[in-house]
């Protein structure tokens, strides 16, 4: 029997590790559950992964990629209409940067889970820890755009926190919050 040519195969199993893991959480995740999941032979997992970690690389750096492109997507790289520039840049970057966690609290919820599922378990997986680190760094460099690095460090920093804290208690997301907290560290270091 010929060989059936997939070229998109490896990203469907990603994409299927994904909502495992958003359904059942990393402990869910095995070879077997992704293949039941992307409905392709247990092999192919096997074969484009050799082991979980690998697979687990391959999601974090998508959920990574996912954060990114939305702040790609949005003004916080753009620097607004007057490209960043004047005495309210500042409260712009903070507005935006509001909005586009806003819109992500405001999609599946489940989905911001699995990021800081995979993020988080880089703590017992150090394998995983230069990918977690990728996210900083590439959130990090967007913002430079914007202010400089130790700035856009400290706002990665505190995005981190506030999406932690509302995630771990329950709470909605609290936009005005996060403005103030936001625009706080922007106008503290400039």
């Amino acid at each position: 029997m010929a060989r059936r040519y997939d070229p998109d195969r490896r990203t469907r199993i990603i994409d299927a590790a994904l909502r495992v893991i958003v359904a059942d959480g990393i402990a869910g995740l095995s070879h077997r559950s992704v293949a039941a999941e992307a409905d392709v032979p247990l092999g192919s997992t096997t074969y484009h992964f050799g082991s979980l970690d690998e697979l687990l690389t391959a999601a974090l750096r998508r959920s990574n990629e996912n954060f990114a492109q939305a702040l790609r997507d949005s003004e916080v790289c753009a620097g607004g209409a007057d490209g960043g520039e004047g005495a309210s840049s500042g409260a712009r970057l903070a507005d935006e940067l509001t909005r586009v966690l806003g819109e992500w609290f405001a999609g599946e919820r489940g989905a911001i889970e699995l990021e800081y599922e995979l993020y988080l378990a880089a703590l017992r997986r150090p394998e995983l820890r230069p990918v977690a680190a990728e996210w900083t760094t590439s959130a990090v460099e967007l913002l430079s755009t914007r202010t400089d690095p130790a700035t856009a460090r400290a706002l990665v920093a505190l995005m981190g926190g506030l999406c932690l804290q509302v995630l771990l208690t329950g709470s909605a997301f609290d936009a005005d919050h996060t403005r103030e907290m936001l625009a706080r560290v922007v106008d503290g270091c400039a």
